[in-house]
């Protein structure tokens, strides 16, 4: 196993700049994951690392060892591309088989077919050893691709999107065996995806992208409960979180938030913000519960259409003119009845409207959260 650290790179096609001052620590046998949405960075970052690219400035350390000007073949790095790369007139076994019968990472034939075997059977596809490539479908091609990278010896292993086209159940019981395969294959591992659901499960910690710059890193609570600005909070959570616009109102001392209309009054305790100050306020739909509970903020609207998510319900409250949703088990739900809904003072956040950044809320006693790694809840005060 080894680090992997990524310092200052920035990397430029032409006038487009793809990367800009990145900085990552990945550490020993971690599993890392880079989250963002199309044309953030992600594969870029993990080309700079593999050396099919070189960086514009910055510098990428492997073990400690500056490798940026080495040879991609002299990293120790093994990375599964999104797109297949296989060899059309080789069986399954040989496709995977392939690294290991090169100088560098050859494998006796009895331990390269035990491993083989291992793996493959692992993801599904042992029964598909002795077909070509053409008889598989796409899934079971990213399989075999994936399979080739997983039997070669790496010091980091690079993950471009490997279950993008999987099935949704295939793609879910993949998860835990990819991170488990890490671990077992002793590897240092960087997986890239677009799916938050993704990044939730396998990584040790998150890294987000936009635009080519870090957003933010940190466990899956940290960017869950902490977001540092209105781009994480969205990044996670299908139905997005609730943001609902308004103001700052200050009274001796304790703040609140207002809705233009008036309809929505929050307490959020001390803020160091002015009255008028242009807000959102965060809830996800989870944690918003239908009645009025003791010790929550309570929201009033009307439904404004309901959806059936199998077990659940989606729930869009109409408040004034803006809407929120509400994931919910409760059945007996009529478009337009008069609904209240609870929000747990604790899982409140609250937004800059302009900059989008998160604003930190009070603590019990006067201690303040620190953004975005201190390991604390907020709680707004009543």
């Amino acid at each position: 196993m080894a680090t992997l650290e990524v310092r200052g790179v920035r990397k430029e096609f032409g006038k487009l700049v793809a990367l800009d001052g990145l900085d990552l620590d990945v550490g020993d046998g971690e599993f890392f994951v880079l989250l963002g949405p199309s044309g953030a960075g992600k594969t870029t970052t993990l080309k700079c690392v593999a050396g099919l690219e070189t960086p514009t400035a910055g510098r990428v350390f492997i073990g400690g060892r500056d490798v940026t000007d080495v040879e991609p073949n002299a990293r120790r790095v093994a990375m599964a591309f999104e797109n297949y790369a296989l060899y059309p007139q080789e069986t399954v076994f040989d496709n995977i088989a392939f690294p290991l019968r090169s100088k560098r990472y050859y494998l006796p034939p009895a331990e390269a077919k035990s491993l083989i075997e291992r793996v493959t059977a692992t993801l599904g596809i042992g029964h598909l050893l002795e077909r070509m490539p053409g008889e598989l479908s796409g899934g079971q091609r990213q399989r075999v691709a994936l399979a080739r990278v997983l039997v070669r010896p790496a010091d980091v292993l690079l993950l471009d999107e490997p279950l993008s086209h999987l099935d949704a159940k295939l793609r879910a019981a993949m998860r835990a065996e990819l991170k488990s395969l890490g671990e077992l294959q002793q590897t240092t591992s960087l997986y890239v995806t677009h799916d938050y659901l993704e990044a939730l499960a396998l990584g040790d910690r998150i890294a987000v992208l936009r635009a080519g710059k870090l957003v933010q890193v940190g466990t899956r609570e940290d960017l869950w409960h902490r977001p540092v600005d209105v781009f994480v909070a969205r990044a996670f959570g299908q139905p997005q979180i609730n943001l609902l616009g308004g103001q700052i109102e200050q009274r001796d001392g304790e703040a609140a938030f207002v809705t233009p209309d008036g309809l929505v009054r929050v307490p959020l305790g001390p803020v160091d913000l002015p009255s008028g100050a242009a807000v959102e306020l965060g809830v996800r739909p989870r944690d918003l519960v239908f009645g009025e509970e003791p010790g929550m903020h309570p929201l009033r609207g009307r439904i404004y259409v309901v959806e059936p998510l199998g077990r659940q319900r989606e729930a869009t409250i109409q408040i004034g003119s803006q809407q929120i949703a509400v994931v919910t088990p409760f059945e007996d739900l009529q478009p337009d009845a008069l609904a209240t809904v609870s929000a747990p003072p604790e899982r409140l956040l609250l937004f800059d409207r302009d900059a989008g950044q998160r604003i930190p809320l009070a603590m019990p006693g006067g201690v303040e959260e620190t953004p975005q790694w201190r390991e604390v809840e907020v709680s707004g005060r009543g």
